[in-house]
């Protein structure tokens, strides 16, 4: 019998004792990010923020997305589950922000470098096969319960779209406007900023889009290790069995995550109409 799992809990075991300052600094930090997002979310009146929202989702969706985004988030200021909301968009911010940071520079290495996506393919399928609750126990056993540990699972999940569609879109961009701008003296930070990644930007927005949607389904999951937000009500309503209180979670859930999808995919393809 191959116990591989015993290997695993040893190396695990082994990294809590030996990083354990470096884990508490990143527990330090990812902590003050989010609560960075929870007090700007929490300072902001409702109806400014819905206000906001709706004109955002007017300007690059459409009306009635504008109309959609206005009475969503009404109906979910009337159910009571305002704060716990502005908990879950304040997590999937701070978790996609993260994800961004690390994500498109690995897409960008593995666009220019044909033995680091060999190297990163694998590893992305794993992160992005692997089921979603396994990801809470090292991430409990690092950072404890709450908030931080829940964003840490929501990074690892979240991650392989932005960097898979990044380092495709990047690959799409003509070769003969690369040569061009060789040609012309570019260096390769300029052929990059100036050249790769602006003609890249409406499959990166789609791989943000794919973030924040996996984000957010990962987000209600981490409500079982005490992250809090729309997924502790849900979960209230399972261990509960309130079947009503469950539903209203559910319904805020997908009312945030389809205002949060209709505008991400809004800026893409406005992007795209602009190209």
């Amino acid at each position: 019998m191959i116990n591989i799992g015993q290997y695993i809990e040893v190396a695990i075991n082994w990294m809590m004792v030996h990083f354990s300052t470096f884990f508490d600094a990143v527990n330090v930090g990812i902590g003050s990010f989010i609560i960075g997002f929870q007090h700007i979310l929490f300072g902001i009146p409702f109806y400014i923020t819905i206000l906001v929202l709706a004109a955002l989702a007017w300007m690059k969706a459409g009306r009635g997305t504008a109309i959609f985004t206005a009475l969503g988030l009404l109906l979910i200021y009337g159910m009571g589950f305002w704060e716990a909301t502005m908990q879950t968009l304040a997590l999937v911010l701070s978790s996609t922000c993260l994800a961004l940071i690390v994500g498109v520079p690995l897409g960008v290495w593995t666009a220019n470098s044909p033995r680091a996506e060999k190297i990163l393919r694998p590893v992305l399928d794993l992160m992005q096969t692997m089921p979603a609750f396994v990801y809470l126990i090292p991430a409990v056993l690092f950072f404890g319960l709450g908030a931080v540990p829940g964003v840490f699972a929501t990074i690892i999940f979240a991650m392989p779209p932005v960097v898979r569609l990044t380092g495709l879109g990047i690959r799409q961009v003509p070769k003969n406007v690369v040569e061009a701008s060789r040609s012309f003296g570019a260096t390769r930070w300029q052929l990059l900023y100036k050249v790769q990644l602006p003609l890249a930007l409406p499959t990166i927005l789609t791989g943000v889009n794919q973030t924040i949607m996996m984000s957010l389904s990962m987000v209600v999951i981490a409500a079982m290790i005490a992250a809090g937000g729309l997924g502790e009500i849900v979960l209230k309503g399972i261990t509960q069995m309130k079947i009503g209180l469950g539903f209203e979670g559910g319904i805020a859930v997908v009312i945030l995550a389809i205002i949060l999808d209709r505008i991400t995919q809004g800026m893409a393809g406005r992007k795209n109409k602009k190209d």
